[in-house]
């Protein structure tokens, strides 16, 4: 019976991911006009193109979701996505021949780029002349690509997981029920599938886990046995965990590199867009996670 709704799950998780697809195909044989004729796309054409195709309305009263660098009018010669918009991915972008950077998280280590607080920063002013120099663009897609149904970032961390089939939450991609394990293998497996240098954990290693969340915040679900997180707070979560163990909880927290999780996501979203663009290349560049351990 498990088996059967676990495939029921499976199917529902495809219909969704196709209609995106289709929906992504239509879209993409519908464009027509100037750019597509002179193969000449501008970076406002890509944002509109993301915002009619998202099927839902476009989330406009943030500050996350608009240009960091350049302008909708530039030119475009290929596309690029990622979690973040640091050197080492913009010097990808531009090695690939791909002068539009689609970031999920800021460009100027800040949540709103605020520019202010660092206009007069060494490095702020070598970053932004050489993206000048370069003609390179950076648009933000966080809060929309969250609101997608289903969410493209968990869409591309079960993907990158493997656990499609597992997931008992196939419109938000955020809980999972997996063969069971240790908390210890599922935190090195974890690491293999991300390839991350840096996981931590807080339970007993040989603990038997099934049912996974993803998820912030700084309790443990009683309906699962591990929780998996990202760019969480050590003085809440960390220490909730720690007590739920203490107390004699049978629970686990294992915990990795906002862009280990977020990265993924920009990565399926690279095969969505890339419909929407015919006329220029689409590459994920990965982020990669800079952590390490001694």
């Amino acid at each position: 019976m498990e088996g059967d709704a676990m495939n029921r799950v499976s199917r529902r998780q495809v219909a969704q991911m196709g209609g995106l697809a289709v929906a992504a195909g239509a879209a993409a044989g519908a464009i027509s006009g100037p750019a597509l004729a002179q193969g000449r796309l501008t970076a406002g054409e890509v944002v509109e193109r993301i915002m009619k195709n998202k099927g839902l309305p476009w989330i406009t009263t943030g500050f996350r979701d608009t240009f960091k660098i350049g302008s909708p009018d530039m030119p475009v010669t290929g596309i690029s996505t990622s979690f973040g918009g640091n050197l080492s991915v913009l010097q990808a972008s531009v090695k690939a021949g791909l002068n539009m950077l689609i970031t999920h998280e800021p460009t100027f280590w800040s949540d709103g780029d605020v520019v202010g607080r660092v206009q007069d920063d060494p490095l702020y002013r070598y970053k932004l002349d050489w993206a000048n120099r370069n003609n390179i663009i950076v648009w933000r897609n966080h809060d929309n690509i969250h609101n997608m149904r289903p969410d493209m970032i968990f869409v591309g961390w079960s993907q990158a997981m493997g656990w499609e089939r597992y997931s008992t939450d196939p419109v938000g991609n955020k809980a999972y029920t997996i063969p069971v394990t240790t908390l210890g293998e599922l935190a090195r497996y974890v690491a293999a599938r991300l390839k991350l240098r840096s996981v931590r954990v807080i339970g007993d290693p040989n603990l038997s886990v099934r049912k996974v969340v993803v998820t912030r915040g700084s309790t443990l679900p009683d309906d699962a046995d591990v929780k998996i997180s990202s760019d969480i707070r050590e003085w809440d979560a960390f220490e909730y965990a720690r007590d739920a163990v203490y107390s004699g909880r049978k629970k686990g927290l294992i915990e990795i590199s906002h862009e280990a999780f977020e990265d993924t996501g920009m990565q399926a979203f690279a095969s969505y867009l890339q419909p929407l663009t015919p006329e220029v290349p689409v590459k994920y560049i990965s982020t990669e996670c800079a952590f390490w351990s001694v």
